[in-house]
């Protein structure tokens, strides 16, 4: 009797490639494992020569296996952990080197999307990564305006006796335009580079301090890595209406002027940034509350 269809797709799967496709294959292996080497070598800035001398192999040989033309032997070791279903990795370390925990953490990353895989990855990284007691003594604060960034900011630094920086009048410094012409002149685009330069440089410049960034810098993900991973961050959030209202409070009418929809559009921002504030280390909702217990739950995040 035939075997049930559903399980035509896994048989087929198991066959191995056609001839012509598993040397395309080979070949594409070969190719990113020398570019691993050569990028390994270089990033440890070591030559050729020394490399070949440290690991007793022919400086030639060290070529071919840089250019794609390594030894097929390590394609043959390829296949058959294809075979057993493993990594390579995992076929070539021994149980001594390879705890369990190792193994279970590697096939749970492997199982992993790759969408899911960078988030994974760089959480790992953030929350235990060798430079979390330094990336502590920077408090970053992110969300829109008028949520209570500047306010609590300016407390949370004098408490902690760091200086206080606004990401925003920084930009304005050092431009010489208020934010609105840097937008007309150069565009959203121009403004980021120009955002993320002006971070950089505010790292570089403190190892302490206070930072309240712009509600936008989650537009642009590699500077808001970089903040996330060199800052403690809090996400300072309310509700729409407080966060219109406390605007049109310091004297701003721009948010309503001529637009009936202000409110609504203010509700699709933070529906749609919500996912990408969530990434920060933690959220703090001032909604309904005075300013000294915003404050008071604040500093206990981060004094904790």
């Amino acid at each position: 009797m035939s075997k049930p269809a559903d399980t035509l797709p896994a048989r087929l799967s198991s066959l191995p490639e056609p001839a012509d496709e598993q040397t395309h294959t080979d070949a594409e292996f070969l190719k990113a494992l020398g570019a691993r080497v050569r990028e390994l070598r270089e990033r440890r800035g070591m030559t050729r020569k020394l490399v070949a001398r440290e690991a007793q192999v022919s400086e030639r040989h060290l070529a071919h296996l840089e250019t794609g033309d390594g030894n097929v032997s390590i394609v043959l070791l390829r296949h058959i952990a294809q075979a057993l279903g493993v990594s390579l990795v995992e076929l070539l370390t021994s149980e001594v080197e390879d705890s369990v925990e190792r193994r279970l953490i590697r096939r749970f990353l492997e199982r992993l999307p790759q969408h899911r895989l960078e988030e994974v990855i760089f959480r790992l990284m953030r929350d235990f990564g060798h430079d979390e007691a330094v990336r502590r003594k920077r408090v970053a604060l992110l969300g829109l305006r008028g949520a209570g960034k500047s306010t609590l900011g300016a407390m949370l630094a004098a408490e902690l006796g760091v200086p206080f920086i606004e990401l925003d009048k920084v930009i304005v410094s050092d431009t010489g335009m208020p934010i609105s012409e840097i937008f007309s002149l150069y565009g959203q685009a121009g403004y980021r580079r120009i955002e993320k330069q002006t971070l950089e440089r505010v790292m570089r410049d403190h190892t302490e301090g206070v930072i309240s960034v712009g509600g936008g810098i989650v537009a642009r993900p590699d500077t808001y890595d970089f903040l996330l991973s060199s800052c403690f961050t809090v996400w300072v959030k309310a509700q729409p209406e407080e966060h219109m209202a406390r605007v049109i409070a310091q004297g701003d009418m721009r948010p309503m002027a001529g637009n009936d929809e202000a409110m609504e559009d203010l509700r699709r921002i933070l529906e749609a940034r919500e996912p990408l504030y969530s990434r920060a280390d933690h959220t703090i909702d001032t909604s309904g509350e005075t300013v000294d217990m915003s404050f008071s739950r604040l500093k206990q995040l981060v004094t904790s």
